[in-house]
């Protein structure tokens, strides 16, 4: 895991080379390069996988080909043992060195062997030629910018902000090359809307659940085979639950972490299970108060985020993963993509169930910049990788093939995840009710005060080189029925909200807070 950073052209410059690698100095502890003429590549590296000799950029022994690499691929000992049986040597153990043979040995192909969250750059060196993959969900981010005939690329925004020229971000399930002018030309390799229709619906209740279990043990599983201590972000609901059972059942060495106000449900709920489970448990405590426009200010910075309710959302895991650092973690597995997979989202409920499949398939498609982004920069922000066990493509794809009465029955929303760990799970976790920490707790509003703030804030670092902060997309959404086509539409005619709203919002907040504060004193 690492941040990575390319130049690719005559006349690179080395002076904006160096600034693109160190803006990406807290995704990783080592700065690893290779510089010639016309290629500038390097990483930001955190070791996890052979951390001695899994250095990047990574070479092919004849030296012609390059790969600078983001992310793990859980599947590499099955893909080296497979390439080693077609003749391939190895050097290392890692599975960086696997990405870019089986890269040799399949070529564009290579992306529907890849198991795992990566985003990767394979450089031919004599012509300059650059392949570019990203995983499916967009679970790790990959940018480029061209300027001066010259392409650059890397893993966050800001260290593209300084070529000063727009930046595109490569879609998740999208790879394809980059011409030695410096322009990529990618196209899909995977479509999310196909992904199970050559297979039967699942609408049996027992047959989805019980390969729903083996699904998520098989994720847990992969995405914990490290000798280091794996890290559970737990807020005591269902998702962030399941994950702590199966982690501490594959890899003992774990502890969970949880963010959340004094006396909050959250951290009772968290208490109750790690201790039930013996469970080395850290807690940091946030208190309204605690969020300032400093603390927002950073949050942006760090997290690029474009949406508003990310960024809310952001405030509260920024603090979450620096406590992660200084524990001395640098794995952590989180419960993120379960909502929009087995409907935790009210709106999957209020539309009929084909209307129900396309915002699902909208959520997932934009989970990279989204959650999954909030999830990238609030992590590596702090040099953690965070790995999402219930975003794995196999997950996903028996998510696709189930009927919504499958995900929300009886009232209770994601209802099959609900009965196919029902053994394994507490009952006091199993019948918790849906209540984010950061809505219930005064975080989300204090954090609404400073709204207005936050396209400013996005724009004082550049990021609007990508695109600028806009409205929440479920409140467009909400705003248009649920009418997905109509909400996109109207998102892109009125991306930012007016100041009447920014001002209406502002109020609720204040409003909201005084009560609170006044609760507080009596």
């Amino acid at each position: 895991m690492c941040g990575i950073a390319l130049i690719l052209g005559p006349g690179a410059d080395r002076a904006v080379f160096r600034q693109m690698l160190a803006a990406l100095t807290p995704r990783g502890e080592i700065d690893e390069t290779l510089l010639d003429d016309a290629v500038l590549a390097g990483t930001r590296r955190l070791p996890i996988v052979d951390r001695d000799r899994a250095v990047q950029p990574w070479l092919s022994a004849d030296g012609r080909w390059l790969l600078c690499y983001n992310g793990e691929v859980f599947n590499h000992r099955e893909l080296r043992r497979e390439l080693t049986g077609r003749g391939r040597t190895f050097r290392t153990d890692s599975d960086t060195e696997v990405v870019l043979e089986a890269f040799l040995q399949w070529g564009d192909d290579v992306v529907h062997h890849l198991q795992g969250e990566f985003a990767l750059a394979v450089v031919e060196r004599p012509t300059r030629r650059v392949y570019l993959a990203r995983d499916p969900l967009g679970v790790k981010p990959l940018y480029w910018s061209r300027q001066g005939g010259r392409l650059h690329l890397a893993s966050e925004v800001k260290a593209l902000v300084g070529v000063g020229a727009p930046v595109t971000e490569v879609p998740p399930a999208h790879h394809g090359w980059a011409d030695d002018a410096g322009w990529p030309y990618l196209e899909p390799y995977l479509d999310l809307r196909r992904l199970g229709e050559r297979q039967a619906p699942l609408d049996d209740p027992d047959e989805a659940g019980k390969l729903l279990r083996t699904a998520f043990a098989d994720s847990v599983r992969l995405r914990v085979d490290t000798d280091l201590t794996v890290g559970v972000v737990l807020s005591g609901g269902l998702d962030s639950s399941l994950t702590l059972l199966h982690v501490r059942q594959e890899h003992p060495d774990c502890v969970a972490f949880t963010v959340g106000t004094p006396g909050s449900e959250d951290l009772t709920y968290a208490r109750r299970l790690t201790a039930d489970l013996g469970v080395p448990h850290e807690v940091v405590e946030l208190r309204p108060r605690d969020i300032r426009s400093r603390t927002v200010r950073e949050t942006i910075r760090m997290s690029e985020l474009t949406e508003y309710g990310d960024i809310i959302n952001a405030v509260v895991s920024v603090p979450l993963f620096r406590r992660v650092r200084e524990a001395g973690v640098r794995v952590v597995l989180t419960g993120d993509g379960s909502d929009e997979l087995f409907g935790g989202y009210p709106m999957y409920h209020e539309v009929g169930p084909e209307r129900a499949r396309d915002l699902f398939l909208h959520k997932l498609r934009n989970l990279g910049r989204t959650e999954l982004q909030r999830v990238d920069r609030t992590s590596m922000g702090h040099g953690v990788e965070a790995r999402v066990p219930f975003l794995d493509p196999a997950l996903v794809e028996l998510a696709l093939r189930m009927p919504l009465g499958l995900k929300s029955r009886d009232g209770r929303d994601k209802w099959i995840l609900r009965e196919a760990f029902a053994d394994l799970l507490p009952d006091y976790i199993l019948n918790r009710p849906k209540n984010p920490m950061s809505y219930s707790t005064g975080l989300h509003d204090r954090a609404r005060l400073f709204k207005p703030r936050f396209a400013r804030m996005h724009r004082s670092f550049g990021y609007d080189l990508l695109e600028p902060v806009r409205r929440d997309f479920d409140s467009v959404l909400m705003g248009c029925d649920h009418d997905l086509e109509r909400a996109v539409a109207n998102s892109v005619a009125r991306q930012d909200y007016t100041r009447r709203e920014h001002l209406r919002d502002v109020a609720g907040a204040i409003r909201w807070n005084a009560t609170r504060l006044l609760r507080a004193r009596r």
